[in-house]
């Protein structure tokens, strides 16, 4: 796929990101991709490329689709993006201390999950 060309089909989207085209048309309908129209058919343009690769950048990561539409919004504010770079690195900097967070609870249960295992094991070897 060309990244110069004008605009792009749902078909050339899908098959860039690998997502269903249902996919698209369902961020489409959650208003956060806004293609053009010939008759039926769907246009894509660059614009619209780069919200799709940062709406699934942002899933990815775990972004619910109202922070990621926050962020979007944020885009052509006229201030070289700066107020939209801020709330995405706030946002970030929150997601990465949450994951911290829910990693330390994973690795204190997987410890006392570990030591509850030796205990049944020892109680199983004792009989």
């Amino acid at each position: 796929m060309n990244q110069d060309q004008t605009s792009y089909s749902i078909a050339e989207l899908s098959s860039e990101f690998s997502v269903t085209a249902r996919a698209i048309r369902f961020y489409e309908d959650q208003d956060l991709l806004h293609p053009g129209r010939q008759g039926q058919t769907r246009i894509y343009s660059p614009a619209d490329r780069a919200r799709l690769a940062w709406i699934l950048r942002g899933k990815r990561v775990g972004f619910s689709l109202a922070n990621i539409a926050e962020m979007l919004d944020l885009y052509n504010r006229g201030d070289g993006r700066q107020l939209q770079k801020q709330v995405t690195l706030k946002k970030c900097r929150e997601r990465l201390e949450m994951l911290t967070r829910q990693r330390a609870d994973i690795d204190e249960t997987i410890s006392e999950l570990s030591e509850f295992c030796q205990k049944v094991e020892e109680l199983l070897a004792t009989k």
